[in-house]
């Protein structure tokens, strides 16, 4: 065990004074629940601290860098701290290999599953790198690893969602606002999958299914933004 954290160790470039909070970071609720002699506990209170400080030190550095309106920044901000992005960024310092988890988490989890586990061990261990090694070791690893995604975002305007893109190249192009509507719904209270259409006017534009309506809709506008040249 000291030998994976070691490693984790090197490739994060920061070397732990307390190891349990490093091992912490990395243990999902589900591990207990399958481990209940570890003495640790899972990793959502570092998840919570973790989640502040990256809100904190990104807020910060967009307030001290940029002078664009607070609604601008917002969408930037989100834009670098999503699931998604964190995710992604936990792939790249390779943490999916580190996490304690349950047999049945690891076979179970959803693509969706699986990115909210890895940016909310991101999120614990940031936390766990303040309470360890301070702000400044804190900030140098978020500057590091998040901030400098920023010119890539804003490049490719990453930090506008789906939906966002959709309305926006509707509302320039044809003055309509885009309606979302759900057409249907299937299966029981707790497995539902819901149908939703985008429109434009009248106009069913493109459909998208998901276990929630927010989801439905994203993908429903993912899939108008692909069709787009062909509806102008």
């Amino acid at each position: 065990m000291e030998k994976k954290l070691n490693n984790l160790e090197k490739k994060i470039k920061i070397k732990f004074k307390n190891q349990n909070l490093l091992r912490q970071a990395l243990i999902h609720r589900s591990y207990l629940n399958e481990h209940p002699e570890e003495k640790l506990d899972d990793n959502e209170r570092l998840e919570f601290l973790g989640d502040a400080i990256i809100e904190f030190v990104v807020t910060e550095y967009l307030y001290k860098n940029y002078k664009e309106p607070e609604g601008i920044l917002t969408s930037w901000r989100a834009g670098l701290v999503n699931a998604k992005r964190l995710a992604k960024i936990a792939r790249e310092i390779s943490l999916d290999k580190y996490l304690y988890l349950s047999k049945g988490e690891l076979l179970s989890s959803s693509e969706k599953a699986r990115e909210n586990i890895l940016a909310n061990s991101l999120e614990a261990l940031i936390g766990a790198i303040f309470l360890d090694q301070g702000i400044k070791k804190a900030k140098k690893f978020i500057r590091e690893k998040i901030i400098s995604k920023l010119p890539f975002i804003l490049k490719y305007k990453l930090f506008q969602d789906p939906k966002s893109k959709f309305q926006e190249l509707a509302q320039a192009d044809f003055k309509i606002t885009p309606t979302y509507k759900v057409l249907k719904e299937t299966g029981p209270d707790h497995l539902k999958e819901f149908t939703v259409g985008v429109f434009l006017n009248q106009k069913l534009i493109a459909k998208g299914k998901g276990k929630s309506k927010q989801e439905a809709e994203i993908k429903a506008a993912k899939i108008a933004l692909r069709k787009y040249k062909t509806i102008k």
